[in-house]
């Protein structure tokens, strides 16, 4: 937000969104301190977990902890620009702060401006061959999977979320994860995905779902009791998908599709 002069050592980086915390990691680099998720407990966001081991915790993205940040004497900052909004005058007040994401609207609905935003921390970095380097063979390994999917004489897809009071279809646009799946990976949108909005699920409209395959997320608050509630309807038991096992319960493929790390797990 104007000029930021960044130190020759980065020692002690603070990542004030799970999306940077996977582009650093990408990089070979590692945070110092990183905010969490209140649906993982407060820990480190579990796909990353392993390698964040002894980093510093500043509080939740959405409730960023200015006084722990202040105690770890950052090098640099990195916030996203809802944050930024929020707090950028006091974080700047703290270190060098660099605001990521962007305000213009096709950029912000582009599921591949994520590149974008580790591009920009490579630079910091002085490694920005590297980036490219990776994001060219994450492309390779997309196109690898498309072309098996490719290959399915029957490919549609839903991918829900099972909450602890409703059932959720995710679009086919709108979001990294969608994108990834429908546009790149080739899938094929059951009866009921929208092209763009998220839609609710009645148990009565399950039979309309008209899926080969299906891929659950499942909250973790009260999530596993509806699904049990619902894969034990004759409903459900009469998909296609479920009288073929092709039914997948998935972690938080939401959170990863930002970045490399995150969309490699996704496509393995």
């Amino acid at each position: 937000m104007g000029e930021t002069v960044i130190p020759d050592k980065l020692e002690k980086v603070v990542a004030l969104l799970p999306a940077y915390q996977d582009h650093i990691l990408a990089l070979g680099e590692k945070p110092y301190g990183v905010t969490v998720e209140p649906q993982f407990g407060g820990s480190y966001i579990p796909y990353l977990a392993d390698k964040l081991q002894d980093v510093e915790i500043v509080g939740e993205s959405t409730n960023v902890n200015l006084e722990k940040i202040l105690s770890l004497d950052p090098d640099l900052i990195f916030v996203d620009k809802f944050t930024a909004e929020e707090i950028y005058s006091q974080l700047e007040k703290i270190a060098p702060t660099i605001v990521l994401g962007t305000e213009n609207d096709e950029d912000y609905y582009n599921p591949d401006f994520w590149q974008q935003d580790l591009l920009k921390i490579a630079e910091v970095y002085g490694k920005v061959e590297l980036a490219k380097e990776k994001i060219a063979a994450l492309e390779q390994k997309v196109a690898e999977v498309k072309e098996k999917i490719d290959k399915l004489e029957r490919k549609k897809l839903a991918f829900l979320r099972i909450r602890q009071k409703a059932v959720q279809i995710y679009p086919q646009t709108g979001h990294p994860m969608d994108s990834l799946l429908y546009e790149k990976l080739g899938f094929a949108p059951s009866a009921l995905t929208d092209k763009t909005e998220h839609g609710e699920l009645s148990l009565e409209v399950i039979p309309q779902l008209d899926a080969d395959y299906i891929f659950l997320q499942v909250d973790s608050s009260g999530g596993p009791d509806n699904l049990k509630k619902i894969t034990e309807s004759p409903l459900w038991k009469e998909l296609n998908a479920v009288k073929n096992n092709r039914v997948f319960e998935t972690d938080f493929w939401i959170y990863k599709s930002w970045g490399l790390i995150g969309r490699d797990e996704i496509l393995q």
